[in-house]
């Protein structure tokens, strides 16, 4: 018996989330009958991240076991012909049986695109969350700076979530813009929010990107933030901004004590 580890990308547009459900199809169902076709065995694969319905991964991470004596590093190429054109495995390794990178030192980074322009842009509709009046992204910026350092990010936690500690860690958040023009369109820009951190609580990401929001159409100062953070309430904090705009970009193990890991080289 070997454990694999698996680096996993994905269009969440049409899936209801990682986990398995029985109300609709999940990323992690079609990587479970992925495996379980190609190894001949009952493969049942779990994620580092839940990610919500909607939301999107450039490397998200997934431990399975396996009997099968294939190369641990050929799974990858092998899986991906049985997968959807909007999941595929960038790289997979053999882990130790005792590894999961849910209880590792990780570092996550998540980005949230905002399409930011007077009409919408329809190749971009999957991966963005449009608006059309006008962010200030210089005060966006200055509002996520105050989101540094360990807090207590209650405010920014869903009232749905169980748990019984909502300090958590950000190591680094901005926000920025990507403009493009054309030679006979209107001019259009992707806000970005990126925010990274050694760990996240349910829809905390996106209910920093709604607060952020809030603040980039002058609805909220930047300096609002500390009192939100100190308030510990959710309803200090701006809306849930939708799922569509988010996407986990980045996933490092910080310490491993086998070959050094890094899913985005």
């Amino acid at each position: 018996m070997k454990r694999v580890m698996l680096t996993v990308a994905y269009d969440g547009t049409d899936y209801c989330g990682w986990q398995v459900q029985p109300n609709g199809v999940t990323i992690e169902q079609r990587l479970n009958e992925a495996l379980s076709r190609l190894l001949g065995e009952d493969i049942h694969v779990s994620g580092a991240s839940r990610t919500d319905s909607g939301v999107h991964a450039m490397c998200n991470l997934a431990v399975f076991d396996t009997e099968n004596p294939m190369d641990p590093g050929r799974i990858s190429f092998a899986v991906n012909t049985y997968l959807p054109p909007d999941i595929k495995v960038r790289r997979s390794m053999e882990v130790p049986a005792d590894f999961h990178p849910r209880f590792a030192q990780t570092e996550k980074t998540y980005e949230y695109r905002i399409l930011n322009s007077s009409f919408p842009v329809p190749v971009r509709s999957r991966y963005t969350h449009f608006c059309y009046y006008k962010l200030d992204t210089e005060k966006m910026d200055r509002a996520a700076k105050y989101l540094v350092g360990e807090h207590d990010f209650a405010s920014f936690c869903s009232v749905h979530a169980q748990v019984s500690d909502t300090v958590r860690e950000v190591t680094g958040a901005e926000v920025f813009s990507e403009e493009h023009e054309g030679a006979f369109s209107e001019p259009w820009r992707e806000i970005v929010i990126r925010v990274s951190g050694k760990g996240f609580l349910y829809n905390m990401v996106r209910i920093i990107a709604g607060t952020l929001i809030e603040v980039g159409r002058g609805a909220l100062e930047p300096e609002c933030v500390p009192e939100i953070l100190e308030g510990r309430d959710r309803s200090l904090a701006g809306p849930t901004a939708p799922a569509t705009g988010l996407c986990l970009t980045d996933y490092r193990i910080l310490w491993i004590e086998f070959e050094y890991y890094n899913p985005v080289d």
